[in-house]
């Protein structure tokens, strides 16, 4: 492993908040600046069992950095078997290389100390009984968030197909259309029908697909679909949390919220209650749209949710003599991808049948056509790589576990 240079700083076993490493000879003005930067970035960086980043749970022991821009980042787990390794080491990564000024990065993983362990026991213990909503998602589901920077990308869409995409592999999908005032999904999947409640919970509509499952929410089956729903702020909020809180999701192994365009009041609402959200941003080719779709990618950095990936959607048009077309330029996605350090998990030929299978209530991630098995890639991608399902019995999954059900006596 490359040794650090002699002319490095640096701060060991850094205070959560408290990260300030940087080259010897800085100004102060570029030390808090440089500082500053790494250090919110990390914050982007989760633990998705804990739904915290690592800078918070003190996982973040040590950051290098040279007059090159070299770094040298030391963080440490539970256990060095830890199954979400390989997750956080990707995360840390990229998270790191997308600050201006960065060119190289060297990262150790080590292992917290007994002390260092109680530590982030505490940690989690306050963050989930200050934080966590009570909801009947089990423990070791992933929440993707679909979100955009603006609408007409064709994130709605995207959300259907992913999740009839996971469910061909045999999972339990749970959709949540959280576009309260734009709300497709319904008619996107051929659902109608009021909801039933058992329980005093709303039952999510079921829909089986080959041999798994989608279980479906929407404001579609509360309202008809040409009346306008005039909500904002806390109405709005309240909406989505009782969609949330007030659901039968027992037994899901994904749950994929489509998120209304932009930035508002829905995306700040759902990290407060839902902080182990992960987040993938779709965009379209044209680079004005990527510059769109990053603000989407901010605004969860902020909240300290993970980006886990970027999907471009309507990228090029094969016509039937199989000639090729940009029609609306190309690489935003992997430009924005780039931008954010996260991968990009694919890329959604622009297709009329995409729309035609929607009218029709008939995804086209459900057949084996070119643009299913383009969907049914980027699912397989995110199942066994992006954002696997936890291991009840990973790294900090037991941790959880001795939260003592985190509403438990507070550790002595």
């Amino acid at each position: 492993m490359r040794r650090a240079p002699q002319n490095w700083a640096a701060t060991n076993m850094i205070d959560p908040g408290s990260v300030v490493t940087v080259k010897t000879d800085a100004t102060p003005e570029e030390r808090a600046d440089l500082a500053a930067a790494i250090t919110e970035r990390l914050r982007s960086v989760m633990d998705p069992e804990l739904g915290a980043d690592i800078v918070t749970l003190g996982m973040l022991n040590e950051v290098l950095v040279d007059d090159d821009g070299a770094a040298v980042v030391t963080v440490a787990l539970t256990t060095p078997s830890c199954p979400l390794r390989a997750q956080i080491d990707k995360d840390v990564r990229g998270a790191v290389l997308s600050v201006e000024g960065i060119t190289t990065i060297d990262l150790r993983i080590g292992q917290l100390d007994p002390d260092a362990k109680a530590r982030l026991m505490d940690t989690a213990r306050r963050l989930a009984q200050e934080g966590a909503t009570a909801t009947s998602i089990p423990p070791r589901a992933r929440i993707l968030g679909i979100s955009s920077g603006k609408g007409g990308v064709g994130k709605s869409s995207v959300t259907v197909n992913l999740a009839v995409s996971l469910a061909r592999r045999g999972l339990r999908v749970g959709i949540l259309d959280a576009d309260i005032w734009g709300f497709s999904i319904p008619r996107l999947l051929g659902l109608d029908g009021a909801l039933e409640a058992r329980e005093s919970k709303m039952v999510p509509k079921r829909l089986t697909v080959g041999s798994g499952e989608l279980l479906v929410l929407s404001m579609g089956f509360l309202a008809g679909e040409d009346q306008a729903v005039m909500w904002r702020g806390l109405i709005l909020n309240r909406a989505v949390q009782q969609f949330i809180e007030d659901a039968h999701w027992d037994g899901i192994d994904y749950l994929l919220i489509d998120l209304p365009p932009g930035t508002g009041d829905v995306q700040m609402g759902l990290a407060r209650m839902l902080p182990r959200t992960e987040l993938l941003i779709v965009t379209t080719p044209p680079e004005a749209a990527q510059k769109v779709a990053s603000r989407a990618a901010d605004m969860a950095r902020r909240g300290n949710l993970r980006v886990a990936g970027v999907i471009e959607n309507m990228s090029a048009f094969t016509c039937e003599h199989g000639e090729t077309y940009a029609l609306f330029g190309s690489g935003g996605g992997s430009r924005l991808a780039a931008h954010l350090g996260v991968p990009l998990l694919g890329e959604i030929p622009l297709d009329p049948d995409v729309a035609s299978g929607g009218d029709a209530g008939v995804p086209i991630a459900g057949t084996d056509g070119e643009v299913g098995a383009v969907f049914n890639a980027i699912a397989e991608r995110i199942a066994t790589d992006i954002a696997p399902l936890l291991d009840a019995s990973g790294c900090t999954a037991r941790l959880l576990e001795v939260l003592e059900e985190a509403a438990g006596p507070a550790r002595s």
